[in-house]
Order: C-alpha cells, then sequence, then structure tokens
C-alpha cells in the first residue's frame, strides 16, 4: 500500500509567498491527503490564505519559531510520511510522486530530502546567487546524506516522533533541520539526498540578510553543534574544499594587509578598482528596486572617493575607468528595464571590465613578492572552486561569475569567523554544562 503524506508548512506573514506555494502543491501529480499550514503568530493573511485554499489551519498564538511549529504539525499529522516545505517554496508536479515512490521502494529509507532549482524566483543578483550556490551544494552532495533539510525533506512519522522532532532551542530559523539530521545520523538512520527532487526557492535576499543569517542563524550555531557532536562530514557546506578554502581567504585578506603596511594604503586603490569593477553586475541591478537613484548616488560617490585616492597616487589611468561606471551601469540598467539588453551589450560590457582589471593590474607594485603571493593565493582558490564558477558561468554567464567571486570569497572569510565565533561561544563557562547536552529545550512537550 503506497505510504501517505502529510505536508507540513511552517509560516509566519507569509500570505504572499505561501499562496504561490500552496498553487503549486494543488496542481501536484500525486496530490496530499493532508496540508497542514502552522501559523506561527503571522499578523498578515497568512491564515486566510490557508484556509482559501482547503489547508489544516494550527496556530501557534505567537511567535515560537520553525521548530516549534513544524513539531506542532507533526503532532496531528495522520500521514506516514511528514513532508516539511517552507512557505517560500514551490514544488513542482512531480516532487511528490517522487518522494512516494522513494519511501515505497525503500523500506528501510527513514528519510529524503531535495534541491532548490536553477531557476529561483527572485531575479535580482544576490537571490539568484544564493539559490545557485545552495542549488550547486545539494546538487553536489553525496546521494548519502550526512544531515537533514526541512526546506524540502520528508521523513517517517514514527522516526520523527521516535527522535523527538526539532529541537525548539532554535527560536528563529537556523539550523534545527542539520541538528536533527545529526542525531539521525548518529543513530543509524538511512538519509539520501535525491538530486532528481526540485524545488523552486522564492526568498529575495539582501546583502545584509544572506550576512546576518549566514553568521548567526548558520555559522556560529553549527560550529557549536560540530564542537558538541565532534562530527565534521565531508559533504555539502562542510567539504574539505571549502575548509581549505576558508584558511586561504584568510591567508589573502594577511597578505593584503601586508602590502598595504610595507608599500603603502595607496597599494589596495588598484584592488578595490578591481573589486568595484567585477561586482559590476550587483551595482547594476541594485537601481532595478527601491531607491534606483539612492542606490546610484552611492555607487558614484564611493567611486568619486576611489579615483580622488586614485589621483592624489598619480594612478591617472584608473580615473576614465572608474568615472565611466556609473555611466555605464545606468544605461545598462536603462536597457535592462527596457528588454533592450541584447547579448553584444553584454559581451561589450565583459570586455571592458577585463580590459579595465587588465589595466589597474598595471598599477600593482612589480616583482613583489607579496603581489605574487596574493595571485598564487587566488589561483588556488579559483582551482578549488573551478567546479562552481564553471557552473556559474553555465548557468548565468560570465558577468554574473566576476561579480559572484568577491562574495564567494566574502562568503569564504565570514565562515572562518562565524567557526572563531563558534568556537568561543562554545568554550564559555556558562555553556560548559551544556557541551554533551542535546540543544533541545527540557522544557520541550510539543511531542
Amino acid at each position: 500500500m503506497p505510504v501517505s503524506i502529510t505536508i507540513i508548512i511552517p509560516a509566519r506573514d507569509a500570505a504572499a509567498y505561501l499562496r504561490r506555494c500552496l498553487q503549486a502543491l494543488g496542481q501536484s501529480s500525486h496530490p496530499s491527503e493532508e496540508i497542514i499550514v502552522v501559523d506561527d503568530g503571522s499578523t498578515d493573511d497568512t491564515n486566510a490564505v490557508a484556509q482559501e485554499f482547503g489547508a489544516t489551519v494550527i496556530q501557534t498564538g505567537r511567535a515560537m519559531g520553525p521548530s516549534f511549529a513544524r513539531n506542532l504539525g507533526a503532532k496531528t499529522a495522520k500521514g506516514d510520511v511528514l513532508f516539511f516545505l517552507d512557505a517560500d517554496v514551490c514544488v513542482m508536479p512531480e516532487t511528490l510522486q517522487k518522494i512516494g515512490n522513494s519511501f515505497d521502494k525503500d523500506q528501510g529509507l527513514d528519510a529524503v530530502m531535495g534541491s532548490y532549482d536553477l531557476n529561483p524566483s527572485a531575479p535580482d543578483f544576490i537571490s539568484q546567487y544564493r539559490n545557485l550556490m545552495h542549488c550547486y551544494v545539494h546538487q553536489t552532495g553525496s546521494e548519502n546524506a550526512s544531515t537533514f533539510w526541512s526546506g524540502c525533506g520528508a521523513i517517517r512519522r514514527d522516526v520523527f516522533l521516535q527522535h523527538s522532532g526539532f529541537s525548539e532551542g532554535y527560536g528563529r530559523p537556523a539550523i534545527e533541520d542539520i541538528e536533527l539530521g545529526y542525531r539521525l545520523v548518529q543513530a543509524k538512520r538511512k538519509i539520501i539526498l535525491d538530486h532528481s527532487i526540485l524545488v523552486t526557492h522564492m526568498k529575495r535576499w539582501t546583502f545584509w540578510g544572506l550576512i546576518k543569517t549566514d553568521i548567526f542563524d548558520r555559522g556560529i550555531p553549527w560550529t557549536e553543534l560540530i564542537l558538541r557532536d565532534r562530527l565534521m562530514p565531508d559533504d555539502l557546506n562542510l567539504q574539505l574544499s571549502q575548509r581549505v578554502s576558508v584558511a586561504l581567504v584568510f591567508i589573502l585578506v594577511i597578505l593584503a594587509a601586508a602590502m598595504a603596511i610595507v608599500d603603502g594604503g595607496y597599494v589596495l586603490v588598484p584592488l578595490l578598482v578591481i573589486v568595484f569593477l567585477m561586482l559590476a553586475r550587483w551595482w547594476g541591478e541594485i537601481g532595478s528596486y527601491r531607491r534606483p537613484r539612492r542606490a546610484f548616488a552611492v555607487l558614484t560617490c564611493m567611486i568619486t572617493l576611489v579615483a580622488a585616492v586614485a589621483y592624489s597616487q598619480k594612478m591617472f589611468g584608473l580615473i576614465p575607468f572608474l568615472m565611466a561606471m556609473p555611466i555605464l551601469l545606468l544605461l545598462r540598467h536603462k536597457y535592462y528595464e527596457r528588454g533592450k539588453l541584447k547579448k553584444s551589450h553584454r559581451w561589450l560590457g565583459i570586455i571592458f571590465i577585463c580590459f579595465s582589471v587588465l589595466v589597474a593590474a598595471l598599477y600593482l607594485p612589480a616583482q613583489h613578492h607579496l603581489i605574487f603571493a596574493c595571485f598564487a593565493v587566488l589561483i588556488l582558490l579559483g582551482l578549488l572552486n573551478s567546479s562552481f564558477y564553471i557552473f556559474l558561468a553555465g548557468n548565468r554567464g560570465l558577468a554574473f561569475v566576476f561579480a559572484a567571486i568577491p562574495f564567494h570569497l566574502l562568503y569564504h572569510f565570514y565562515n572562518g569567523i562565524s567557526f572563531i565565533a563558534g568556537l568561543v561561544v562554545y568554550l564559555l563557562p556558562a555553556r560548559s554544562t551544556r557541551k554533551n547536552a542535546p540543544l533541545t529545550s527540557p522544557t520541550d512537550s510539543t511531542l
């Protein structure tokens, strides 16, 4: 007999996303017997939207966090399998069918998770970059998963209840799914990452939101979890290549600082110009959303400041490229807005960036061992992450890759900062009694 599936969606002020999420579920080729939306203290129309689509609505009464909401939904679920889905995720028509088939064909399977697809809904660069990176990590991850993912993850109900569900020690979206996955792995449960189970992510990321999430909601608590369980699998975000990349980025920062000390701070001006040029794709799209004039005004002020420093250091060759950037980006934005951005225009932009980077590189001190060391480290980083950059180039083009590299280097840098901070937090005397204790709150009584 085929397994029955209950879909559990925690939602807080997610009416806009939830509507599209439920619409996608309604178009599924394998309709679910039960859809539970847990309203986690919403102040918008989340409740009304869920009822409009016939979902069972459970209310937490106040904001309790997604862990509590999912556990509450699991408590009333009737299905053999609990399929946890985020409110800002849309399933494919075949997603539920594939999940059901996975459990029907393998009676020893305890949990299965999918992946984001190549077409995130939010069109801006940051959202595309972030969601594509998540897609790449899952698509290249081991089929025998080392953790669990609640964005699109299904687990047998009896297994979920036996392992006490999600830890409610996390009051906001964090690593509660990873923590559950660690407990499942240590209990020798079978978790599969099925690369063919795809969903579309609708979330629009902001720059500061991305950094805040990666450091405070993922990096620091994940470090604590690694230290608690002594488990760092060579998989997903924890692959050896990623750990080595973190170390190399720190070395790169130290080398750049040493160059500034030895040769003077002016040596960083060409590097700033190169970074600005690589971020052209991102700068060009900032103006597509809120306060476009302010975005371009800030960019122009920053470029003018760098141009002034370049002038004071007699780096006159950098100034025309710097001053041309806001104008070209404004033109690109206007063409893009009117749907007239041709492929030839994109290639002209790439040629401009490459030539400008070459000119900027000529202003770096010649025959300096620190320069060669920096380039050696950058080459190593490029080789270690080449498959990711090729993946981005194949799906979004070279201009996208140029803009993604600085963000990716920044990602490795603050991952290192997160690990250091997490280590400090873990070693604090006040936490010493919790080092070997589960992260689930002792007051949890949901399950």
